[in-house]
């Protein structure tokens, strides 16, 4: 069986500090896969945040996300506060693909616990209809 094998580019964006909540820990004891994702949208929400826009409003238009790869590498834990390291490519004239790296930090090392890959989609809500990338966006995308 093929495994998802994902390539991080190497310039990040920016790092973004979550900590894992109870409400994330399934009956293993450890963090469940769809709170990885829940954890990777908190992060993009950050990241977009700091440039005061929201998945609904980028410089006229909003996003969705066309598909998501997860690939695990180790547990996380209740207590763990994970930085998320958000890098961008793929750009075309309406979409592009983020990149996340999760890690926990443990007896002072960092442990990397996953990484992700979300397409993104511009959209036009209002129009109901796929857009092109704002241009200032596509400049913080290309960094």
């Amino acid at each position: 069986m093929a495994r998802i094998k994902i390539d991080i580019p190497e310039k990040i964006m920016g790092t973004y500090s979550i900590p894992i909540r109870i409400a994330d820990i399934n009956y293993g004891n450890h963090v469940g896969n769809d709170a990885f994702v829940s954890i990777i949208h908190e992060a993009r929400m950050q990241w977009l945040k700091q440039y005061h826009y929201s998945e609904l409003k980028i410089e006229g238009v909003g996003l969705i996300m066309s598909d998501l790869a997860l690939e695990f590498k180790n547990e996380s834990f209740y207590g763990d506060v994970l930085a998320v390291t958000i890098s961008a490519g793929d750009l075309t004239r309406v979409g592009f693909d983020l990149y996340y790296q999760l890690f926990a930090e443990r007896n002072d090392e960092n442990i990397l616990l996953a990484n992700a890959k979300t397409g993104m989609i511009c959209y036009d809500y209002d129009a109901k209809k796929v857009a092109a990338i704002p241009e200032k966006l596509k400049t913080i995308l290309a960094g």
